[in-house]
């Protein structure tokens, strides 16, 4: 028995013998190691395989068809995007799933199981829509789903040629590169297609990021010819130009006109969604204008308002200065 020795027994044959090139794994002993470092390294792979898989991030392209996504009740988990992202939760289910989104990234947590939902992504700056069909289930506590990164297309790049080389027109120089349509243009479909048509058809627009509104910005002195209320509503940007949706209301029993010509203020175009306004309490009696700007936004364009107290009722005249010298 002395093959199970743990060094293996030498070979006697002469160095031009075809054994003396043998491989000491046909030995019985050396055998019997070899088996246990192998059984060791398959061990190690199955377990850096396991590591690997439990650490991997499932990739999906983003084709038009929505991506389905299953969460496990109490278990986050994550989407990559790379993107500022919002999302659309639907009622139905906002009290069960917990979405926070932050850097490209969004967390979802599923406290309790709801079934097929379609969740919105929206990209903050294009506008571009994400649909998930989003699934909660019961599932036991060391079942663990990995993250998923969606890989959205690459934005199609226009290649409209110009008659010759060297030759623009003004419209050239006021719309976005790779567009033959005016940044005006543009932000006035984009804002109308926000706030009326439904999110899913927002035809996407790269370039545009919304802006903020002062609070409170009296738009009195836009349309001081008619009796209406003005209020701003929301505003979005392309490159040097604004553009400003404002709700117009009107206060009296009449039908009135609503002519751009109107307007008071320093604006590159104005557009209304409708051009008469119903009686008040009338479902007509509402609608929007749109506004461009270039380099500022609305507030910067308006007229200063007129106060209704007369200042220059304070200053004393000539003659009264010269009556209080006298005096």
């Amino acid at each position: 028995m002395r093959w199970l020795s743990s060094q293996c027994p030498p070979v006697r044959s002469s160095p031009a013998s075809p054994a003396a090139f043998r491989d000491h794994d046909d030995l019985p002993g050396c055998a019997s190691a070899t088996c246990i470092w192998r059984l060791i390294a398959a061990v190690a792979l199955l377990a850096l395989l396991e590591c690997t898989r439990a650490h991997a991030t499932e990739v999906i392209r983003w084709q038009r068809l929505p991506i389905e996504l299953v969460l496990h009740v109490g278990q986050e988990r994550i989407v990559f995007v790379d993107r500022p992202m919002r999302v659309a939760v639907p009622s139905g289910i906002v009290e069960h799933l917990r979405v926070q989104s932050a850097d490209g990234t969004i967390y979802l947590r599923a406290s309790a199981p709801f079934e097929t939902t379609r969740v919105a992504l929206q990209d903050a700056d294009t506008g571009a829509l994400v649909l998930l069909d989003v699934t909660a289930t019961a599932a036991a506590p060391e079942e663990k789903l990995e993250p998923i990164r969606i890989v959205l297309p690459k934005s199609s790049e226009g290649t409209a040629e110009s008659g010759s080389q060297g030759e623009s027109s003004d419209n050239d120089k006021e719309s976005p590169a790779g567009t033959a349509t005016p940044s005006a243009v543009l932000l006035t479909r984009y804002a109308a297609q926000s706030l009326y048509a439904p999110l899913r058809t927002v035809e996407p627009v790269a370039g545009i990021i919304a802006t903020p509104i002062r609070t409170g910005l009296d738009l009195t002195t836009l349309l001081p010819a008619l009796p209406v209320k003005v209020t701003a509503l929301a505003a979005w940007r392309l490159q040097d130009q604004w553009v400003t949706a404002a709700r117009i209301t009107n206060l009296t029993t009449t039908w009135l006109q609503l002519d751009p010509r109107m307007l008071q203020g320093d604006f590159v175009a104005a557009t209304f969604q409708h051009r008469q306004l119903g009686p008040q309490g009338a479902s007509t009696d509402t609608t929007v204008l749109y506004l461009i700007t270039r380099g500022h936004g609305l507030a910067e364009s308006l007229l200063p308002a007129i106060s209704p107290v007369d200042a220059a009722a304070n200053l004393s005249t000539p003659a009264a200065s010269e009556a209080s010298r006298e005096k």
